[in-house]
């Protein structure tokens, strides 16, 4: 008896086809137009929107929860954890359930032009493409603080970056003196690792006394040599109509960059590059390894496990090649930043805004973001 082998790209890809298909099923005339684009085309302008992706209170292009009645809102939820794991559906979640903390945090106000600034139903969901078709297709679904990237080819997943997941507080209280921290976990392995660190790799790793005020890559589609964070006030789709409110963004953008410190050179100095800097695991102790491993998969760890690139790691020689660097404090309160960097691999942290309680992480492939690499080449044997 041939025994099969679990395919489990495929698999993974047959509940996002059967829940996409479900919600779209769902829909309108009107809502369809909203919630679907084109099919996946690569790097061709006609796939533009797909690659655009935001992690700011901004419109993420889609259908959003507010549009939605109960039972598509159902059905939507279902198609992202189709792509997560549980512990990543849980956080996404608690991240959407954050914008009710963060309303009460400032004071319930109206703003970015909205009756209700910190939104949970200002979610975006958008299917591009035929779901299960022989097409290239794929999904995006986004709000603040939430971006998930994924594309379908040939029947399998082949690609689920960047997956951005931020959250704002990063720290609140609740019931019974216990505490809320839904990314906990990715600030303090890190903070675990970099201070095992003996002196003289600690100053190798460490990029920068100071932090920046972001994740250095932003919402780039792709990352490249040199990059440098981009201000609050790029990271949006377009300005406001209302002067007064592009104002007002402007100006907390400028207060998070003065905040940082940061001239030319602190901002060359934590700038991206394509050979990663900072400490390689090759010359971590067993330890350390086994705390970057842990720190890998609070990244990688995001997606279900069969299609996640975490096993890759158990791979003596593949860990060896990712690198660990650091910038800010290592005090916790402090403001700190840290980047995991290897072949196919760009993993950044930053909690520096809001005295220290506003958190971003995001996982990127560098080479194959949005599964550009993998369009191109199935347009290269199919479209020829």
């Amino acid at each position: 008896m041939v025994q099969t082998v679990r395919d489990a790209p495929r698999e993974v890809a047959d509940r996002m086809a059967e829940a996409a298909t479900a919600w779209l099923g769902t829909l309108d005339d009107g809502q369809r137009v909203v919630g679907s684009g084109p099919g996946p085309a690569g790097a061709d302008a006609a796939d533009a929107e797909r690659r655009r992706w935001f992690y700011t209170p901004t419109d993420h292009g889609g259908l959003t929860l507010h549009q939605q009645r109960p039972a598509q809102q159902r059905l939507a939820m279902a198609l992202v954890a189709a792509g997560l794991s549980e512990p990543a559906y849980v956080t996404v979640a608690t991240v959407m359930g954050l914008e009710n903390v963060l309303d009460r945090t400032e004071g319930f106000t109206a703003s970015f032009g909205r009756e209700r600034g910190r939104d949970p139903g200002l979610y975006y969901l958008r299917v591009f493409g035929v779901p299960g078709s022989a097409e290239p297709w794929g999904w995006r679904f986004g709000g603040h603080h939430v971006s998930l990237n994924n594309l379908v080819v040939d029947g399998r997943v082949a690609a689920t970056t960047p997956c951005f997941l931020g959250a704002d507080p990063a720290s609140s209280p609740l019931l019974g003196g216990q505490v809320l921290r839904p990314l906990a976990a990715p600030e303090d392995l890190a903070r675990e690792l970099v201070g095992s660190l003996p002196p003289a790799l600690a100053e190798r790793a460490l990029l920068l006394p100071r932090a920046p005020s972001d994740i250095v890559g932003g919402n780039r589609t792709r990352v490249a040599e040199g990059d440098r964070v981009i201000p609050l006030s790029g990271v949006w789709r377009g300005r406001f109509a209302d002067p007064a409110e592009q104002a007002d963004l402007e100006r907390r953008s400028d207060e998070i960059d003065a905040a940082s410190g940061l001239d030319g050179a602190d901002h060359r100095a934590v700038a991206l590059t394509g050979s990663p800097k900072g400490v390689p695991a090759a010359e971590l102790s067993a330890g350390q390894r086994e705390i970057l491993l842990a720190l890998l998969g609070t990244y990688l760890g995001r997606v279900p496990h069969g299609i996640s690139p975490l096993p890759r790691y158990d791979d003596a020689a593949a860990l060896d090649a990712v690198h660990f660097a650091w910038a800010g404090s290592t005090a916790p309160g402090e403001p700190h930043y840290y980047r995991l960097q290897g072949p196919h691999l760009l993993a950044e942290w930053d909690n520096t805004q809001r005295q220290v309680n506003h958190a971003h992480s995001v996982w990127r492939d560098p080479e194959a973001d949005f599964g550009l690499d993998v369009l191109a080449a199935h347009r290269a044997a199919h479209h020829s």
